[in-house]
């Protein structure tokens, strides 16, 4: 009598409706794994149909990471599957830029905070803890190149991205020894909808040539998997860019970048 195949591995991955989440979640699916996958608009029950074509089975979750008890909300959802996690992507996130800091909207950027950074460690923490009883696990943090410097007309953003890739770090140092992978995403300027939703269409840095979203994807997916700490996300001139950064000094790369995203 035959064995029944052995249970796929599970991925939780936030922010994946769109964007580069949307692209990861396609990875896993395709890599074998059944998702738990999550977006604050409606959307995401439309494309769990994308990922579950490659045979994964998806629980769609809309949910608003900004806001405490949906991380909770999803949380229990996930725990009810009685599974354990062996990926989870925190990758859900959004700018705020368009304006200088006094002209930007006060509620939009403590929500940006409350998202990028807050849920980061709130979502962690259940994870790192359900993973360490198992002694096993991959986390992938979406951060972003400009947490490798200033980022005027984006003054809140730049600064959340900076917190979730020293969380990373930090975290994987941390469980080393507790075989837990962690690793840092951090891409360029991206074909996705942030820089419009980020009031930024209009900026050179809006309407420049982005990475493919599809590229970028993949480097954060292989890049966890090896078991790197990091991985700048896009194509040789992005990679070139956040090596440049280690040298700079901090005020020419803020008037770099400040010519970039001023409105």
């Amino acid at each position: 009598m035959n064995s029944p195949p052995p249970p796929r591995p599970l991925a939780v991955i936030t922010g994946a409706s769109a964007g580069i989440g949307y692209q990861l979640a396609l990875l896993f699916a395709k890599a074998g794994y059944d998702l738990v996958a999550t977006g604050r608009s409606d959307r995401i029950f439309s494309v769990a149909d994308d990922f579950s074509e490659f045979g994964a089975t998806v629980h769609a979750v809309q949910a608003d990471l900004a806001q405490y008890e949906q991380v909770e909300t999803l949380w229990d959802k996930t725990m009810s599957l009685g599974r354990p996690i062996d990926v989870a992507v925190i990758n859900a996130g959004i700018g705020v830029g368009g304006a200088s800091f006094a002209d930007t909207d006060l509620a939009q950027e403590l929500n940006l905070i409350q998202l990028n950074c807050a849920s980061v460690v709130h979502l962690a923490k259940r994870v790192v803890v359900h993973m360490k009883a198992n002694r096993r696990g991959r986390i992938l943090i979406t951060s972003s190149i400009s947490a490798t410097q200033p980022t005027p007309y984006e003054t809140v953003y730049g600064p959340t991205r900076a917190f979730t890739y020293s969380f990373a770090e930090s975290l994987r140092e941390e469980l080393r020894h507790d075989g837990i992978v962690v690793t840092a995403l951090l891409p360029g300027a991206t074909d996705s909808d942030f820089h419009a939703r980020a009031g930024m269409g209009n900026t050179a840095i809006g309407r420049m040539k982005k990475n493919d979203r599809t590229r970028v994807a993949r480097q954060g997916y292989d890049a966890l998997m090896k078991g790197r700490d990091h991985v700048v996300g896009g194509d040789l001139a992005t990679k070139f860019q956040a090596l440049l950064n280690r040298f700079l000094p901090e005020p020419v790369k803020a008037a770099r970048q400040g010519k970039a995203a001023r409105p």
